[in-house]
């Protein structure tokens, strides 16, 4: 949980983040050893930073000339126990922040800046970005080694850009915070279904990043979709921790103030001129589902429509599969059928287990029960997050 702003502050003070993660990973070994015999201190958060940022400063004057260096690295000597808290959600000086825009630093590729900040900033492990990616482990491990040492010799500042700069990086900081986000809401693997602490990190980065920019429409789409979708958390898990479908969630669970909060920056979106982008599409179709007081309520219609208009501006096979979901309300599960079985070759979904799962609904709704049968069980050996995996389970046995 709090890996994230380590790194971030050690950044700062080496200029490196592979170092600054592996200084990070010394401070979480130092906790290791000494909390068992001194007790975890109050603020154990404020203890990693503190332990990592003075072993930053040794390696800093190690390297340089003392005198030189204490002009540069200022405030980061001072020999306190503790950080001060941030000083708000839209500080520019935000470290975590700072950080996603130095991980999406035009040297790197796309594909890497993506897989390096979320190694950084969300704690992923390969397999996770992998399984965002929909690409193999070795690749993205491959990604994150090649994105460290790129930036280490180019020497890249650690800092938020203003101006054509902070535009040209916009779109992999936006990705990013979305792939972050979705890692939290749908875990990869693992014993829970939801990582909690992801999504709040995700959505704290969006609002930040909302407040910088506060003319870019997309930025505000994103905070909106992020919003709404974090207001069902309560309601995706029951007592025991196992997934509860959208169609039997109940909506009182439901937090009003997110939803309130995600239509307020979807309306901002749309100010903007935003309401074509990617995000903001999305934030509509999660609005439609916000304003459905009971499942049977919801406008399946107007999210086949709003699924059209993403696939037209942000085509993907995943997009794809979830327009198909929609049709299939809107219009029976016929037509939804066909086009996920026009999506069956796809090389992006050849492990996807989200593929077999909606062909199985389909098939049960069509009466198919055999049929229905072997696409959730085969769905539940594709995924590695276990309460997905009873759940699918339980819907071939039923």
């Amino acid at each position: 949980m709090e890996s994230a702003r380590i790194i971030a502050t050690v950044a700062r003070i080496v200029r490196d983040v592979g170092i600054a993660e592996e200084i990070a990973q010394d401070a979480l070994v130092a906790a290791l050893e000494q909390w068992p015999r001194t007790g975890v201190p109050d603020r154990p958060g404020a203890w990693l930073t503190a332990t990592a940022k003075h072993r930053a400063v040794d390696l800093v004057r190690r390297r340089e000339t003392y005198a030189r260096k204490l002009a540069e690295v200022g405030r980061e000597l001072t020999d306190t126990a503790y950080d001060p808290e941030p000083s708000g959600p839209g500080d520019i000086d935000d470290d975590v922040l700072r950080l996603v825009f130095t991980t999406c630093h035009p040297v790197l590729s796309a594909e890497a800046r993506t897989a390096l900040t979320l190694r950084l900033l969300g704690g992923l492990r390969t397999d996770e970005i992998a399984r965002a990616f929909l690409v193999p482990e070795p690749t993205v491990a491959a990604r994150v080694t090649r994105a460290k040492r790129t930036l280490a010799r180019s020497g890249v500042a650690f800092e938020v850009p203003y101006g054509e700069d902070r535009a040209a990086r916009l779109g992999s900081v936006l990705e990013v915070i979305y792939l972050i986000f979705n890692e939290g809401y749908a875990a990869t693997a693992g014993d829970d279904l939801l990582r909690p602490a992801l999504c709040e990190d995700a959505l704290r980065l969006a609002r930040v990043l909302a407040a910088l920019m506060p003319r870019e429409g997309e930025v505000h789409g994103l905070a909106a979709l992020l919003e709404i979708q974090a207001s069902r958390t309560a309601a995706r898990t029951g007592p025991d921790g196992q997934p509860v479908l959208l169609a039997d969630q109940d909506r009182r669970r439901w937090d009003r103030l997110l939803i309130r909060r995600g239509y307020a920056a979807l309306g901002r979106a749309v100010e903007e001129g935003g309401a074509t982008g990617p995000y903001a599409l999305q934030a509509a179709i999660a609005a439609c589902h916000a304003r459905a007081a009971r499942y049977e309520e919801t406008d399946w219609a107007t999210i086949a429509a709003l699924y059209g208009r993403l696939a037209a501006v942000a085509p993907s096979p995943v997009v794809e599969l979830n327009r198909a979901v929609a049709v299939s309300m809107a219009e029976g599960p016929e037509a939804g059928l066909a086009l996920v079985d026009a999506l069956a070759a796809a090389p992006a979904l050849a492990r996807y287990h989200l593929l077999p799962s909606v062909r199985g609904d389909l098939l049960a709704r069509l009466g198919r029960e055999e049929e229905a049968r072997a696409e959730f069980a085969r769905a539940a050996e594709l995924t590695r997050n276990e309460r997905e995996r009873a759940l699918l389970r339980r819907r071939a046995a039923g």
